[in-house]
């Protein structure tokens, strides 16, 4: 057993052992003395150049002769070769691209922007009217590719040139800022006075309203003395000036009106797909094969413009202005920002990493945001129902410094938010590899969203069938069974509609919505609200059994944006269930702020209701004059007295000689005589004509 010896005692010195065959000693015992009285297989081994005896000695000398052979492999690899001409150029070309790589990059996009801007400029040359949009977007997208430019390279400069005016305005501040307030009340007084004048007295009630949220807001406050006011008035400006560029200038309506038409284009490319899976006659069943294949397409463009950076680079400049002009925190700017465009899920993924170190009023302007707005998916199954696009792309901008503004009032901020502007913050990113998965992502993530909206769409509906049922059997005990779910919701929120600049007859209604949208959620509301719209353009008859069949346009507008936000019952266990999934350590305060939130995300979709009823003024030649005269004189209020009506009763009046009776009643000649001087226009003599 010597030589064994001497063999176990050079594999140890070479620091390999065979663990295997050490564990069983007598089988190693024994092939080795069989191996050592068989001098045939030996002598058979050594022919054959085989250095293998045992079985413990073939592992280590097979492992031996592999090391020598890769190490010998690994020297005839470095040995020194000649290099074909062509791999000497591969080569040189490799190493110059390597070098000058940062350099032909710059070129490369150099010649991708040349060949851009020369389409651009050969499409305005051709016809600048039509390509005017394209025109704007290059506008818009080199200037804020300047500005990022210039303020990742002279952030410093830039800020120590406005420093003096920082400084000024932190010194006056205090008489700067009584002097704006003063300046604002008086332009609100001067602008009520002139608008009442021109278009009557409904601006005035939603007027009213706007300041009724407010203080009813701040009474139920959490901490009434210490609202700052900044963000609150802020954020009414704000939507203010949003909804003036949009619902009064011309600019800003056609605007609207444009990228509504654009959206609704856009996502009428999701009936190809619907077509080919569903078939030719997929129309038939409109909600499941036309509205929620919208949700689907609509959830893979934003996942591909997650992956591109484009969403992050555009909620970022929305969260900055906020920030900037309201004064919130990052965090929560963010949040609001990201809103308009995702769900109240999707949008705290974004500062994710800095929800455990949010202040509890944060918090709650994070839930707010959410309650408030609704998501992009979304919006387009909204504008199939027939619901202005233009509107609702309207209100969910407005919204988002709404929330803030109300969110602050509710909740005010009494701690010092840790995530400032100068600590910095990063936004998540998805997480795809290239733009195919992104897209792939985006269509897998919607069919959890498809499949809520669509069980709880059959789940609502049932039970509202069936409440109804049990409340018009509980009714006709008392001989009312008319008795309903949306009766009592529609008296429930009655004021709150007409505070907002709802027509008293049309208020009733709007309430029935909100309870809708309230107790069971928006989609339901909107079905319904767009029912009311089709009623209105087929021009039947305004009342019915005594039931007004459908609203003005007015009435519609304001409802389209009261009803445009989360804020439901069924949303407050998925606020909950999200936040705390990625802040399990701040559960309690979510769960305790998650009521209140609901309550303000309300408050700021009614406000910016109140915003849309101090705005909004119907188009004349979108309504016929017997549906806006049947509208004005049906109530049972005073006929309003506006320039729309008047010009009306003026085509009324001129018609009655060449085609008495038409589409117009003998009230409606009543209702224009009772506005306009009976002397200018002959009311005894046009009467006999009916």
């Amino acid at each position: 057993m010597e030589l064994k010896e001497n063999k176990t005692a050079l594999s140890e010195a070479d620091g390999i052992d065979n663990f295997a065959f050490q564990k069983d000693h007598g089988y190693e015992d024994t092939i080795n003395e069989e191996d050592f009285r068989n001098p045939s297989l030996r002598s058979r081994n050594l022919q054959n150049g085989d250095n293998v005896h045992t079985v413990q000695e073939d592992a280590y000398i097979d492992i031996e002769s592999d090391q020598h052979r890769n190490k010998r492999d690994s020297i005839e690899d470095e040995k020194p070769r000649l290099k074909g001409c062509l791999e000497h150029k591969y080569d040189e070309v490799r190493g110059f691209c390597k070098k000058h790589k940062t350099t032909i990059r710059y070129v490369i996009y150099g010649i991708l922007i040349t060949a851009y801007l020369a389409v651009v400029i050969s499409a305005c040359i051709l016809n600048f009217h039509r390509a005017l949009p394209l025109f704007v977007l290059t506008i818009v997208a080199i200037f804020f590719i300047c500005w990022d430019y210039l303020m990742a390279k002279y952030e410093d400069k830039i800020s120590a040139f406005f420093a003096p005016c920082r400084q000024f305005l932190k010194r006056w501040w205090f008489c700067l800022k009584w002097l704006l307030g003063i300046v604002l009340i008086a332009a609100v007084i001067c602008w009520l006075i002139f608008d009442t004048a021109k278009q009557g007295t409904n601006q005035l009630i939603s007027f009213g309203g706007l300041v009724m949220y407010v203080l009813v807001m701040l009474i139920f406050s959490k901490y009434p003395t210490r609202v700052a006011w900044r963000p609150v008035f802020s954020g009414i400006v704000v939507q203010f000036v949003l909804g003036l560029i949009t619902l009064r200038t011309k600019a800003g309506f056609e605007v609207f009106n444009w990228l509504g038409r654009q959206v609704q284009a856009f996502l009428g490319y999701s009936d190809a797909g619907a077509e080919f899976v569903f078939g030719k006659k997929y129309v038939d069943h409109f909600f499941a094969f036309k509205v929620l294949p919208i949700v689907i397409f609509f959830s893979t463009v934003m996942s591909m413009l997650y992956h591109v950076g484009f969403m992050q680079w555009l909620i970022k400049k929305v969260g900055w202005i906020m920030q900037i002009t309201m004064g919130t925190s990052p965090v929560e700017s963010l949040v609001a920002a990201g809103n308009i465009f995702v769900g109240q899920t999707e949008s705290p993924l974004l500062v994710r990493p800095y929800l455990p170190h949010v202040t509890k009023s944060e918090l709650h302007s994070i839930m707010t945001a959410g309650f408030s707005t609704i998501a992009g998916s979304v919006l387009g199954a909204y504008i199939s129902f027939g619901i202005s696009a233009s509107h609702l792309l309207t209100a969910s901008v407005m919204s988002a410094p709404a929330s803030l503004a109300i969110s602050k009032i509710f909740w005010p901020e009494t701690e010092t938010p840790k995530v400032t502007l100068k600590s910095g913050i990063k936004m998540e990113k998805g997480d795809s590899k290239n733009l195919l998965e992104a897209a792939s992502q985006g269509a897998t993530a919607s069919i959890p969203l498809v499949a809520n909206i669509a069980v709880n769409l059959i789940a609502f509906l049932a039970l509202l069938a069936f409440v109804d049922s049990a409340l018009s059997w509980l009714g006709n005990m008392f001989d009312y069974p008319q008795l309903s779910f949306e009766v009592i919701c529609a008296y429930a929120f009655m004021p709150f509609s007409f505070m907002m600049g709802v027509d008293w007859e049309d208020s009733f209604i709007v309430g029935g919505l909100l309870g809708y949208k309230t107790f069971f959620n928006e989609f339901v509301a909107y079905e319904h609200l767009s029912e009311l719209i089709h009623k209105r353009e087929k021009g039947g008859p305004v009342y019915m059994n005594g039931v007004k069949q459908y609203m003005t346009i007015r009435s519609e507008t304001i409802a389209t944006y009261a009803l445009c936000g989360f804020a439901n019952f069924g949303s407050l266990g998925l606020v909950i269930g999200g936040l705390t999934s990625m802040a399990p350590s701040r559960k309690r305060d979510i769960a305790g702020g998650a009521f209140r939130a609901m309550i303000a995300g309300t408050v700021a979709c009614f406000m910016t209701a109140c915003i849309a009823g101090i705005l909004s003024v119907p188009v004349v030649e979108d309504v016929p004059c017997y549906i806006m005269l049947g509208n004005a004189f049906n109530s049972t209020g005073s006929p309003s007295n506006t320039t729309k009506v008047i010009s009306c009763c003026q085509d009324l009046f001129n018609s009655t000689i060449t085609n008495p009776g038409g589409n117009y009643s003998l009230h409606f000649l009543k209702g224009c005589c009772q506005i306009l001087d009976p002397p200018t226009f002959n009311c005894s003599w046009t009467t006999k004509l009916f």
